[in-house]
């Protein structure tokens, strides 16, 4: 019996020194997995750059009594020149607290990240693309002399977009509007079924999964056929979401393929700009933008936060023209030849259904000064005479913004903002929270999406303007990334949008003061924290 004791003991200590070994040899699997994949080598040549900026700053202490009052001299000279430049006060204030607080190293960010020497090539390229392009995209007199006519403040909206931004406003466009991401999938099989001359694709987020898959397929197909392919995607999908040498395999496929300024394990202003554009153009007959990206979350095959709420449109007729070219004005951006821009902007054969309205499609650069998807969504909210009602991920709000927003609840027009219940980032969270109570105060109603994340960035006003694009209400998307929407006016398919707003808002909850009051101090405290950095992050 002993005997048995014995053999059974060891049998379990057997069993447990193998299931240890076992979990520890998984655990340095997993642990080397990340330490040698590529986020964990960037994090890794990240670090070693700013262990030798601090090995510097450690062997310039001897000088330190010298070289802080230079500091502090450069520091109270950049406030200055920050106090006296034409921006955002907001960004000013984030900018002017580190350098004043931490005089070295405020002073030297500042200087790296105003000098933006990693973007200048972006720059110089996009900018030579604009004006190769820039005679191909004109507004129509008449088209132009019916809007005066309509409303002349839209009018004046259309001669600033096209002015400064680049791109006209159309009429002779059919508009369908997709509530959710699978609506704007399905269509976009159809409709990349039916290409016949070239397919651009342009996309902030691109994974591996049945949403891409059944995409490339069809894709592969087209090349097949004869059809110009091209498809770019953002470098930041190279570090979490796609193998790195992935754009190698697709042009394997016969796609032509370009990544947006890849990340590269060194500190960059270059990193800072992302393309954050959803595109995809079919022979210059339709385009479709909005929030989806490629990857299954979007159609809600796999669930990260709940259940994802986003919204697209398709546009078909003459405001394609806008989106082609937004394609191509970023895919040359490092080319050294003029591409055949006319050769695809061909001239739509005949009326599309349902066209009526006005359709401006409308990008908008980190690059030009100009905050243009700012600039409409301050233009609808001060225009508006019943009813905004806007749809974003983030609310991360500037002075102007907020104060616009106030005002028109305050002179009795109807402000409903959605947001998410479950976000996809913390942070952003908590910055949105300090914001509420203001806006309450004003009148403007809040709601969270109670089943999950809204990915949707929606505006509509007085059943008669509209908004679907890629442009959150934060300041990375109005300051920082490349983005595009399109602007619907008089458009039948607007009132489809504010009832998609209706019934989304039958799935929120209505948030409160008491709310606001109940949020735990140290989540108030970090968000407020958050707010100094909000305008940087």
């Amino acid at each position: 019996m002993q005997d048995n004791l014995k053999n059974n003991v060891s049998h379990v200590k057997a069993k447990v020194t193998s299931t240890v070994e076992k979990g520890v040899k998984k655990g340095k699997k997993g642990f080397f997995s990340i330490v040698f994949s590529r986020f964990g080598i960037v994090l890794l040549m990240l670090a070693v750059q700013a262990f030798l900026l601090v090995s510097f700053i450690l062997w310039l202490s001897a000088y330190f009594v010298y070289l802080y009052f230079a500091f502090v001299l450069l520091s109270i000279l950049l406030v200055i020149h920050i106090l006296n430049k034409y921006d955002n006060p907001m960004y000013m204030l984030a900018w002017i607290i580190p350098i004043l607080s931490l005089p070295v190293f405020g002073a030297i960010f500042y200087i790296f990240v105003q000098a933006n020497l990693g973007s200048r090539p972006i720059q110089r390229g996009l900018a030579r693309t604009i004006r190769e392009t820039a005679p191909l995209l004109r507004t129509k007199k008449e088209v132009y002399d019916r809007l005066e006519w309509a409303d002349q403040d839209v009018a004046g909206l259309a001669r600033y977009v096209e002015e400064y931004g680049g791109y006209p406003i159309d009429m002779n466009t059919a508009v369908t509007y997709f509530p959710t991401g699978m609506d704007k999938y399905e269509h976009l099989l159809e409709e990349l079924k039916k290409a016949e001359t070239f397919i651009f694709m342009e996309y902030f987020i691109v994974e591996e999964g049945e949403m891409w898959n059944t995409v490339l397929s069809i894709l592969e197909e087209k090349v097949a056929q004869g059809v110009e392919v091209r498809f770019m995607y953002d470098g930041s999908c190279a570090l979490m979401k796609l193998p790195y040498n992935y754009q190698a395999k697709l042009k394997a496929k016969g796609i032509q393929t370009k990544v947006f300024s890849k990340v590269h394990p060194a500190v960059s202003t270059r990193q800072n700009s992302r393309d954050h554009r959803k595109i995809a153009v079919i022979d210059g007959r339709v385009a479709f933008t909005g929030g989806v990206n490629l990857a299954d979350e979007y159609i809600n095959r796999v669930e990260r936060f709940g259940y994802w709420k986003d919204t697209a449109v398709m546009l078909e007729g003459d405001a394609v023209r806008s989106f082609t070219l937004m394609f191509l004005q970023m895919w040359n951006i490092f080319e050294h030849r003029k591409d055949r821009y006319e050769y695809y902007l061909r001239p739509v054969a005949s009326r599309p259904q349902h066209a009526d309205g006005f359709v401006m499609g409308y990008g908008d650069s980190p690059f030009d000064n100009e905050t243009v998807g700012e600039r409409v969504y301050l233009q609808i909210i001060q225009n508006a005479r019943r009813y905004v009602h806007i749809m974003t991920p983030y609310l991360v709000l500037d002075y102007e913004m907020m104060q616009t927003l106030q005002f028109a609840a305050k002179r009795g027009v109807e402000v409903s903002i959605i947001l998410p219940h479950i976000p996809d980032k913390r942070y952003t969270y908590l910055l949105a929270k300090t914001y509420y109570k203001d806006l309450i105060q004003a009148g403007i109603h809040i709601y969270e999406f109670m089943p999950g994340f809204v990915h949707a960035k929606v505006f509509v006003a007085d059943d008669d303007k509209a908004v679907v694009g890629t442009i959150n209400l934060d300041f990375r998307s109005l300051y920082l990334h490349f983005e595009c929407a399109a602007y619907l006016f008089q458009c039948s398919e607007i009132p489809k949008i504010e009832a998609d707003f209706q019934d989304t808002r039958t799935q929120c909850q209505e948030i409160t003061l008491e709310d606001c009051a109940r949020q735990k101090w140290i989540s108030r405290f970090a968000g407020k924290c958050l707010r100094l950095l909000a305008p940087l992050m």
